[in-house]
C-alpha cells in the first residue's frame, strides 16, 4: 500500500476503486483524456496484470476508512467505485469515501436495489452500465438507430440516417420539429466534417443525423428511415 499522497485536491486527479472491466475502462479513458488516475483493487493478481496499462496502482482493502485515509483519498476531487459483484464492499467503500469528504463520488450499481442503497449511503452519481448498454443494443437491434443514449428524464439522443422522403429538402422545409417533435442537432455527411444543423441545411439521403427529443418521438422518427 502506498504512502499518503499529501497534496491539495486537484480536479484532474481521479481515484478509481475496483478494477474489473468497468473500472479499468473508466481508468484508461480518463488517462487518455489527460487525467491522473490512481487505480485501487483488493485483488493483488488483478493489480499485477494491470501494471502495463495503468501507471498508478495500489492493492488495498478499500472498505476500511483508515486504509483509504492512508492512501490520501481526501486529496482527490472525484472517485469512481467500480465494485459490482460484492455489494457489501461497494457500499462500505462508498461510505468510507463519504466519511473522508470526497466531493464527487460515482458508483456502479448492478441493479436498482443496489443503486438505492448507494444513493442512501451518499454516492452523488449512480450508474448502471449493464442496463444502459442493454438499452442501447436493444434500440439499435430493433430499430434503425446507429447509436443511442437515453437519459433519466425520458430524453434521448440518437444517431440515425436521414429519411429518404426528406432528401433534397432543407431542414426548415422538412419541418421535422413541427411534424415529428424532435430536434436535429447536427449532420455528418460522408467525407465531410460534422456540421451543426441550421434551417437552411440541405438534407441528403446518406446523411447521418444527430437527433434529440423525447424517447418515444426519437424512436418514431428513427423508424422513418
Amino acid at each position: 500500500m502506498s504512502a499518503k499522497r499529501g497534496k491539495s485536491r486537484n480536479s484532474s486527479t481521479v481515484l478509481v476503486i475496483g478494477l474489473g472491466r468497468f473500472g479499468t475502462a473508466v481508468a484508461e479513458s480518463l488517462i487518455r483524456m489527460g487525467h491522473e488516475v490512481l487505480g485501487v483493487d483488493e485483488d493483488a493478481e488483478r493489480v499485477q496484470r494491470l501494471t502495463d496499462r495503468l501507471t498508478h496502482l495500489v492493492q488495498a482493502d478499500t472498505t476500511n476508512v483508515e486504509t483509504l485515509r492512508e492512501l490520501g483519498t481526501g486529496d482527490f476531487a472525484s472517485a469512481v467505485v467500480g465494485i459490482g459483484s460484492d455489494v457489501e464492499a461497494s457500499v462500505l467503500t462508498t461510505l468510507a469515501l463519504v466519511d473522508l469528504g470526497v466531493p464527487t463520488i460515482w458508483a456502479k450499481a448492478t441493479n436498482e436495489r443496489h443503486g438505492r442503497i448507494l444513493e442512501r449511503t451518499g454516492a452523488h452519481h449512480v450508474v448502471y452500465p449493464e442496463a444502459r448498454m442493454g438499452e442501447r443494443v436493444a434500440h439499435m437491434v430493433t430499430g434503425r438507430m446507429i447509436d443511442y443514449i437515453e437519459f433519466d428524464d425520458d430524453f434521448a439522443i440518437a444517431k440515425t440516417r436521414a429519411p429518404a422522403s426528406m432528401a433534397d429538402m432543407t431542414l426548415g422545409d422538412s419541418a421535422i420539429r413541427t411534424n415529428h417533435g424532435v430536434t436535429i442537432v447536427g449532420i455528418k455527411r460522408p467525407r465531410e466534417d460534422f456540421t451543426y444543423a441550421r434551417p437552411d441545411t440541405m438534407l441528403a439521403a446518406d446523411d447521418l443525423l444527430i437527433v434529440s427529443g423525447r424517447v418515444d418521438l426519437v424512436e418514431r422518427f428513427a423508424a422513418l428511415t
